[in-house]
């Protein structure tokens, strides 16, 4: 029954959003001339696919959906979301100075048939070229940025690092999901120039797919030329319980999506670590790499790690480094109860795929949602490193916050 109602109240919004949006392109291109014809056919074209897909999303779930179509109805929904938004945020100001007009004219006006002024054509321009401008944008974050990935070199000094580890390179990739990807190039060819750097350390925090794991039919054997001198170790994040295609309960279906997911990290090569450590060693010396599953200061995602029992038999004058895949998790637990972590690794914000990031500016919606959304943050001896992701969920490209591979050495 929620579900049912939840798939209604979208649907009745994804409606209500294209007929108030629409005046725009009424006013501007009527539909009584060709050009008008077309548009209008275009657009709501568009809006019958999109209440016919979460339809069938609520008639047969998500994950009988075919990746390709969900990828497309992603594609759809965000870029016009935004637009419709845009363009509305003018309609609206304009219907509510209409009404105030409208209302003012009645109470002080001597006329008798005082009318409500009709929708003006230069305030519908406006709109239109609202909604234009960001969508050009976003395609091109699409077209251009979606496998752009940036390679950001990171140095960490960390006060416990025993001297055999000076220069120890670390790369951390975060956020995959492989559901998102249409193409095999792009990602094989960042896979070659990662084992180009030779480096001492793989790891990867987390959200491998989005949801199920057949998503990684076609990727696992580019993921698992993946190759570095002391291996490649994984966590598991948020999506990859495959509680979004299948609920939070555990079923037959899920559980099979499950065990199908952990062979994945197994047939690439991959040591997955759920709630465990294991010791690096190089000539006698070692540092201690943790894993922890997902765990999240917000209830709406779900926490399955035990940092406790992950820590178990650690020496605390060790030096140890965490693979946790949601960096509130540093906030809530980490640098409260574990001040012997010297180093968190997480992704999860993706940077919120969107934002500026220069020498002299560095913003995102995500900051007003996480305290450590992107790079490197230090609190006293701690260190926190947030990667801004590997792929995408939702939008499938990027603006300003580009996927990353993580080039990390420590000092």
């Amino acid at each position: 029954m929620k579900e049912v109602l939840f798939f209604t109240v979208i649907a009745l919004a994804v409606l209500a959003i294209d007929l108030y949006s629409y005046q725009a392109l009424r006013v501007a291109f009527p539909f009584n001339t060709p050009l008008g014809k077309i548009i209008g056919t275009i657009f709501w074209s568009v809006t019958f696919y999109l209440l016919m897909s979460i339809v069938v999303t609520a008639l047969f779930g998500l994950q009988n959906i075919p990746n390709f179509l969900r990828k497309l109805t992603a594609a759809f929904f965000f870029l016009g979301l935004i637009s419709k938004l845009l363009a509305i945020f003018w309609l609206f100001g304009e219907d509510l100075f209409r009404t105030l007009r409208f209302g003012f004219d009645n109470l002080f006006s001597s006329q008798s048939n005082v009318s409500f002024d009709s929708r003006r054509k230069f305030i519908s321009h406006i709109a239109l070229f609202s909604a234009f401008a960001p969508l050009v944008v976003l395609t091109y974050g699409i077209l251009r940025n979606a496998y752009n990935y940036q390679f950001h070199k990171v140095q960490v000094s960390l006060k416990k690092l025993p001297s055999n580890f000076k220069g120890f390179k670390i790369i951390q990739l975060s956020d995959i999901h492989a559901g998102s990807f249409n193409q095999t190039k792009p990602i094989a060819s960042a896979i070659e120039k990662i084992n180009a750097l030779n480096p001492d350390l793989i790891l990867f925090t987390g959200d491998l797919v989005n949801d199920m794991a057949e998503e990684m039919d076609l990727y696992k054997p580019i993921f698992g030329k993946l190759k570095a001198k002391h291996g490649v170790f994984s966590v598991l994040g948020n999506h990859d319980y495959g509680d979004y295609a299948f609920g939070r309960d555990m079923t037959p279906e899920k559980a099979i999506n499950f065990e199908k997911f952990l062979k994945v990290h197994k047939d690439m090569g991959w040591h997955l670590l759920r709630n465990e450590n294991r010791r690096i060693e190089i000539n006698e010396q070692h540092i201690d790499l943790i894993g922890v599953e997902n765990t999240s200061s917000n209830a709406r995602f779900v926490s399955h790690g035990d940092l406790g029992k992950a820590s178990e038999g650690l020496d605390p004058s060790s030096c140890k480094i965490l693979m946790s895949h949601d960096p509130s998790h540093w906030d809530h637990e980490i640098n409260k109860a574990f001040t012997d972590i010297d180093l968190t690794l997480a992704g999860h914000t993706h940077g919120f795929q969107f934002g500026i990031e220069t020498k002299w500016l560095k913003w995102s919606p995500s900051q007003y949602i996480y305290k450590q959304w992107a790079g490197l943050y230090q609190k006293g001896d701690q260190y926190i490193y947030v990667n801004r992701g590997f792929g995408n969920l939702g939008y499938p490209g990027r603006v300003g916050i580009l996927p990353e591979v993580t080039v990390m050495e420590l000092t």
